[in-house]
């Protein structure tokens, strides 16, 4: 293959997790043992340092008919909140007439905020049902992927597009980008939101690696890929939101001065060695020791007659389950607030999804899969940590 961002051919493979299934598929009980399994190996660009798988799952596959919803959480709507209001203030606070394109719109549940600021909202969402639940809560939202084309139907400027969670998953990723600069107004703010690598790294949060994930940005890497299309960062800030994210603030090349923020962290990341190719050989050498160490835990539980819950379905769950090859020997259930996953398995590892709060019976471990609302879990478990339920973090990010 050729690089994703700059066509080069000199890549080189740097983490291999095996062959997984996809795992944002969860399955029917007639689906189980049918799911199809694809290589899941990270590539390292030797001439832009993008880190970036070498196989593609199509996006009609995986961002069809999801079953993700962004609304479940309370912290990541509160981070929703906090990016809409900041956006706002800093850049478009005097405007009377304010408009916001949200692509991989989800929900709805970041366009919701920008609403409540008076903005006029529209969403870009690929999954039907999703898009489904935004229109219902009367957020504009056409079920459309977004390219190119689909920016030249909406015909329209936007003082504001966002992409929250998205922008490593493009597949047409060139396109993507050509259709921002199509919808971005002269003056417009391109808010990009995406997993930061060096945090994945530093956290070991190797589960962040699957399918939908195709990059895997530090802030050189998706400076390289904007520049090739005239975009430029002005500004950026480290969020604590997934392990950690970074916020970027881009605009159309010379149109606003670059912040001493973003200079700083910028000179932080190339002091850190975040880009070079032996900082992705140590870290799967580090992936490797951890899940020795994960198994070693949970088969010293269940030899001590420890029952496993699994807290949380979240599809980076999976690629940690199937990595470590822990299944129902090990967690009986794993425990879910998404209502969208009811009654379904765990690709994969065939581990039964149950709704929380819909069941009395309580494991002596939790094994946190949903590591990344590590502070929300502990706050409204406090009662249950009480009386003696152990939750495991098997990813702890730097708070």
């Amino acid at each position: 293959m050729n690089c994703r961002v700059c066509d080069s051919i000199k890549l080189d493979c740097v983490v291999d997790l095996g062959e997984q299934p996809w795992c944002n598929h969860f399955l029917k009980k007639e689906e189980i043992g049918t799911e199809p399994y694809y290589p899941l190996r990270v590539v390292y660009c030797r001439d832009c340092a993008t880190a970036q798988l070498d196989y593609t799952v199509k996006k009609e596959i995986m961002f069809g008919n999801h079953t993700y919803l962004s609304g479940v959480t309370k912290s990541l709507s509160a981070h929703f909140r906090a990016v809409a209001q900041d956006v706002d203030r800093r850049f478009f606070a005097g405007c009377t007439q304010k408009s916001v394109l949200d692509i991989g719109s989800n929900d709805g549940s970041q366009l919701k905020h920008f609403k409540e600021l008076g903005y006029q909202v529209l969403g870009v969402e690929s999954s039907r049902t999703t898009a489904e639940i935004a229109n219902a809560a009367n957020v504009p939202t056409l079920n459309l992927f977004f390219n190119l084309e689909t920016a030249r139907q909406i015909g329209r400027t936007f003082n504001v597009v966002n992409a929250s969670g998205v922008f490593f998953h493009l597949e047409e990723l060139h396109s993507v980008i050509e259709g921002i600069k199509e919808c971005l107004s002269d003056d417009g703010v391109f808010v990009v939101q995406f997993l930061y690598m060096k945090s994945i790294v530093e956290n070991l949060a190797f589960d962040q690696i699957y399918h939908e994930h195709l990059l895997y940005y530090t802030l050189q890497t998706i400076e390289t890929l904007l520049e090739r299309h005239g975009l430029m960062i002005f500004d950026a800030t480290l969020a604590t939101i997934h392990g950690g994210s970074i916020i970027a603030y881009v605009t159309r090349h010379g149109c606003r001065p670059v912040s001493e923020r973003f200079r700083t962290m910028r000179a932080e990341e190339d002091n850190s060695g975040a880009n070079d190719i032996e900082t992705y050989r140590e870290f799967e050498r580090r992936i490797r020791r951890m899940k020795q160490e994960n198994l070693e835990y949970l088969g010293n539980a269940k030899r001590q007659g420890k029952t496993i819950f699994g807290f949380g379905a979240p599809v980076k769950g999976n690629t940690m389950l199937n990595y470590f090859g822990v299944g129902t020997d090990i967690i009986d259930c794993l425990v879910e607030k998404n209502e969208l996953r009811r009654g379904l398995y765990s690709p994969g590892m065939h581990i039964p999804i149950v709704i929380e709060g819909e069941s009395n019976a309580l494991p002596d471990i939790y094994y946190v899969l949903a590591w990344n609302f590590k502070r929300e879990i502990l706050a409204a478990n406090r009662p249950l940590i009480e009386r003696g339920v152990e939750f495991f973090f098997p990813v702890n990010p730097k708070e």
